[in-house]
């Protein structure tokens, strides 16, 4: 009978502490409040109709080739509409348009920086207003670029106008960088790169694009959510080869040919975990951020981790792709093709596999596991060139809580979260020479403009446009 009672006390004590803890992290967490009037409409409507000069420019990106005429035009627009930024800001100009604009700061040997890029995607599909029109209409300006990514850029750029005009001079540089060939992950950012590291420049924080704030990122969130990347996947891709002997197909008793082959390691691959699965530091970060706005039961799962991830780790999964996407590897498929070798006689079928990583020593470990799922097909496995992985931002600095602490200025309405975004960006060439690189955009996006990005219709809404430069200005001037 003593037993039964010290399990129910332990028990009871149990519960006591989840729920303790549930309640404290609603009472230290930010206390949301109604929406800001930040700036006016008619400073929206105005600065709607100056950014649509850049939506006009056409800045597509393409692999392999480079056409200056609708990037020069860019430019123009951008020395006309930023007049001080120009006469002020010293620029220079890496591969053939990556800009970098430098403002010089009371303290010259600290740094920091907000990117950028303005490139955009290449268009197709059908729209309700023409890609490159820059049409205002229901409140919303239209156009490719408008969430990816020149309504970031325009903010940045109206915010250092405006401060310029009152003379603002920041504790530190400020450097300002948008490449041209982002989309297609080209040379822009890293020949920036080069220079920081030639000339040993190195920075406390940089803002880039990659998050935002989104619809209540899943079920149970109760609030629009301000989400800031602190690491992106690594990239890494193997070529797979299945390969048979000489003997003509057609006269083969063996059915098991390389394309059946190959077919049956892709299931295999795709239909088993077979990779390391973890609650990563970052992951459990994202959760605890988004534990104060989640409702119960949630936020008492949330708030307690140190009992509940290993449950977590196998329902995520099953819950959500995206966030299933952050506690490990992910492996695609891009491309499969099939034919004859190059003798000429045997038939070969090839796979390119893309394998998205949050920890590259997990990474290792992940490859054996691919590699022995091969080999019980007769696939051989042969890792690429080109392969990247970049370190997480630390996001226990008070840069970081400076990002966080604007956020909840600007827009006290929404909760704020960090995570790990499965997409890249230019952000990712400077994890070196920066502790804190967060990839944070300040436009307010629901489902259908998220989903726009590099699809039909994109557009953003005219008060997104001017809470975005409410934001940058803000985040400039109080800069400590």
């Amino acid at each position: 009978m003593a037993f039964v009672y010290i399990l129910i006390a332990a028990v009871a004590a149990l519960l006591a502490v989840l729920l303790i803890r549930t309640v404290r992290c609603k009472q230290k967490a930010r206390h949301l409040a109604p929406e800001k009037e930040n700036v006016s409409k008619e400073q929206c409507e105005a600065y709607a109709e100056r950014l649509a000069q850049m939506i006009r420019c056409q800045t597509v990106s393409v692999e392999g080739a480079y056409d200056d005429t609708e990037f020069a035009r860019l430019r123009e627009v951008v020395e006309q509409l930023f007049p001080l930024v120009t006469a002020k800001m010293e620029k220079l100009t890496f591969s053939e348009d990556c800009w970098l604009y430098r403002l010089a700061g009371r303290d010259t040997s600290r740094n920091m920086m907000v990117m950028s890029h303005h490139d955009v995607a290449t268009v197709s599909g059908s729209w309700e207003h023409a890609p490159f029109g820059g049409e205002i209409a229901d409140d919303r300006l239209w156009g490719r670029g408008t969430v990816d990514t020149k309504t970031p850029l325009f903010a940045e750029f109206s915010a250092l106008e405006e401060l310029l005009a009152e003379g603002f001079v920041p504790p530190c540089n400020v450097y300002l960088c948008s490449s041209h060939n982002e989309e297609i992950a080209g040379d822009g950012a890293p020949e920036a790169l080069r220079y920081f590291e030639e000339n040993h420049i190195t920075f406390e924080l940089i803002l880039d694009e990659g998050g935002a704030i989104i619809d209540a990122p899943m079920g149970g969130i109760e609030c629009k959510c301000a989400m800031m990347a602190i690491h992106e996947k690594g990239r890494f891709s193997v070529e797979c080869t299945a390969a048979e002997g000489a003997a003509h197909t057609g006269l083969a008793a063996n059915p098991e040919t390389p394309v059946v082959r190959m077919s049956r390691f892709i299931t295999d691959i795709n239909s088993k975990n077979r990779f390391i699965r973890r609650m990563y530091p970052e992951v459990r970060a994202m959760f605890e951020g988004l534990a104060p706005y989640s409702a119960f039961p949630l936020r008492l799962v949330f708030a307690n981790l140190w009992l509940f991830a290993p449950l977590l780790k196998v329902l995520i999964p099953k819950i959500n792709a995206q966030a299933a996407a952050m506690i490990g590897t992910m492996c695609s498929f891009t491309e499969v093709h099939s034919g004859k070798a190059e003798d000429g006689t045997s038939n070969v079928c090839t796979a390119t596999a893309s394998l998205r990583c949050v920890n590259d020593e997990d990474l290792r470990h992940d490859l054996e596991a691919f590699r022995q799922v091969a080999a019980k097909y007769g696939v051989t496995v042969e890792e690429k060139q080109g392969n990247e992985y970049h370190r997480p931002a630390d996001f226990t600095r008070e840069q970081f809580a400076y990002v966080q602490q604007c956020i909840g200025e600007i827009f006290p309405h929404v909760g704020a979260a960090p995570f790990i975004l499965p997409a890249g960006t230019d952000a990712r060439h400077f994890s070196d020479i920066c502790p804190c690189v967060v990839r944070f955009a300040p436009i307010d996006i629901d489902a259908q403009q998220y989903a726009s990005v590099h699809s039909p219709n994109e557009n953003i809404s005219l008060k997104a446009i001017g809470n975005a430069v409410a934001f940058y200005k803000h985040f400039l001037k109080n800069y400590p």
